[in-house]
């Protein structure tokens, strides 16, 4: 058996191309530790959202950073983002805070708040993270960077089912409205732009499934 235990793999990717659903399963065949980064960015947005602060109304984002403690923790082998004390769980994971992490996201102090958080996360080796900036900035320095993705038609379908079996169904040309404003968005902000790293693996994972891509990764990975 290899050990894994000092790797640090960077996953990026726009959203909706199976980065965290793949990234859990390969954390879990090879025994590291899964990263969800872009969960500390939706819960600055959960912040926002449940204070009564508009997405785009930067100022408050800015001002309301000095009121948030995050806390990220493994438990039962999954990880569980704690705001000020309180577990987040499936708050962050609706349409309308993907909305706001892609938003908070653009800003550069919601960036500069969370790198150092990030970055001691990745320090101990042996993860796989994954994001949107992990290549590029997080941990530009990692033995292996992969920048995958898929059309936006394939994202939106894969989203509006894993909605639907959330109990939380949306109309497939809402979620594909979505997914291409926020691919807009992450690929035009000035702070930390959703690109690949110049050295990175790009995979186009359209006719891959979750165990195919895991491998395909896992293949790269050893």
């Amino acid at each position: 058996m290899t050990d894994y235990k000092k790797i640090r793999i960077a996953l990026d990717g726009p959203s909706g191309a199976g980065k965290s659903t793949i990234a859990k399963k390969i954390a879990e065949k090879l025994g590291i530790v899964y990263v969800d980064t872009g969960a500390l960015y939706r819960t600055v947005g959960l912040y926002s959202i449940e204070n009564g602060i508009s997405a785009d109304d930067v100022d408050s984002i800015k001002a309301s950073l000095k009121n948030i403690d995050l806390r990220l923790a493994y438990e039962d082998g999954a990880q569980k983002v704690y705001l000020n004390g309180v577990d987040v769980g499936d708050r962050i994971r609706t349409p309308e805070a993907s909305r706001y992490a892609s938003a908070v996201s653009k800003i550069p102090e919601v960036r500069a708040f969370l790198l150092d958080v990030q970055r001691n996360i990745a320090a101990a080796g042996g993860v796989i993270m994954d994001g949107r900036d992990i290549g590029t900035v997080i941990i530009p320095d990692a033995e292996l960077k992969v920048f995958m993705s898929a059309t936006p038609e394939a994202r939106a379908d894969r989203r509006c089912k894993e909605l639907a079996e959330k109990g939380m169904p949306q109309p497939y040309e809402d979620v594909l409205r979505d997914i291409i404003e926020r691919d807009r968005n992450d690929r035009e902000r000035e702070a930390s732009p959703c690109v690949p790293a110049p050295d990175a693996v790009q995979f186009i994972n359209d006719d891959y499934g979750i165990e195919e891509s895991a491998d395909y990764i896992i293949g790269l990975i050893k």
